[in-house]
């Protein structure tokens, strides 16, 4: 047992998916680490930063669950007393729909030193890592960053809010609501806008879904996306160079339809 003084709980963000997108203060922490605890989306090449630690699967993924967070919680503990430094190793950043804030308090509730150390998180830089800026002048002032799917497994009341306002929406673990979210923006006008579903973004199997509110569930079906998964909603995903001739020819297309229809009514 080690001295209760030298028990201590890093909490780290690993970043979005990329080895190297974690901080260098993040390759410190699992330096020195005597326990790590790592979840299921973290990149499995950081846990080489620990080569002398314990290294702990306790990860979540969706129908699965080997441990419940109550569980987890209780295993942060009981390592941090036994072995001294954990480094609690969470995906993206741990304090955006990751949990680490009720881990660190109930870490501290010991008296054990904690610190935290943030990760980039993934719903800014996998749409970053596609030229999407997320803010743009004179294109989006503002952002949201929700989640779909509520700890009741519900989808998320502020959807419907975000749907009504002009601000960019990103939307984490929103697969399984896909055409609820998709309905809401409908509901609010929104048919044409701007989407992109990114799976597995900043990793080598990062797939994408281009299209509209109108579309993305279609294409999503067609390419066979799933989580994990963002989905970005607005006017800024047309602006990035990637996807610029992608919209340029949705936009023609819908311009030569609008032509037809016209003259189809003249002609009448």
């Amino acid at each position: 047992m080690i001295n209760k003084k030298n028990a201590k709980v890093t909490l780290v963000g690993a970043g979005p998916g990329d080895v190297d997108l974690i901080t260098v203060k993040g390759v410190k922490a699992l330096g020195t680490a005597a326990v790590v605890l790592y979840d299921a989306l973290i990149n499995r090449e950081l846990l080489a930063y620990a080569p002398n630690a314990i290294k702990i699967f306790v990860g979540k993924r969706k129908g699965f669950h080997r441990y419940s967070q109550d569980e987890i919680n209780e295993i942060i503990v009981k390592n941090a007393f036994e072995h001294g430094h954990v480094v609690r190793l969470k995906g993206g950043d741990p304090f955006i729909f990751g949990r680490g804030g009720e881990e660190i308090d109930y870490v501290a509730s010991f008296g054990i030193e904690t610190e935290v150390v943030s990760g980039i998180s993934s719903s800014v830089s996998v749409p970053a890592n596609l030229g999407i800026s997320l803010t743009k002048r004179r294109v989006s002032e503002s952002l949201w960053i929700l989640t779909g799917t509520t700890s009741e497994r519900q989808l998320s009341e502020d959807i419907k809010l975000a749907a009504q306002s002009s601000a960019t929406v990103v939307i984490l673990m929103g697969m399984s609501k896909l055409t609820e979210i998709t309905a809401l923006f409908k509901e609010s006008g929104k048919s044409h806008t701007p989407t992109v579903i990114i799976q597995n973004g900043c990793t080598e199997n990062q797939q994408v879904g281009l299209g509209t509110i109108e579309t993305i569930v279609d294409v999503a079906t067609e390419k066979g996306l799933s989580s994990p998964a963002i989905i970005v909603i607005g006017e800024v995903v047309k602006e990035s160079v990637k996807f610029r001739s992608f919209f340029e020819e949705i936009n023609q297309h819908v311009l030569k339809h609008a032509a037809i229809d016209k003259r189809a009514i003249t002609n009448k």
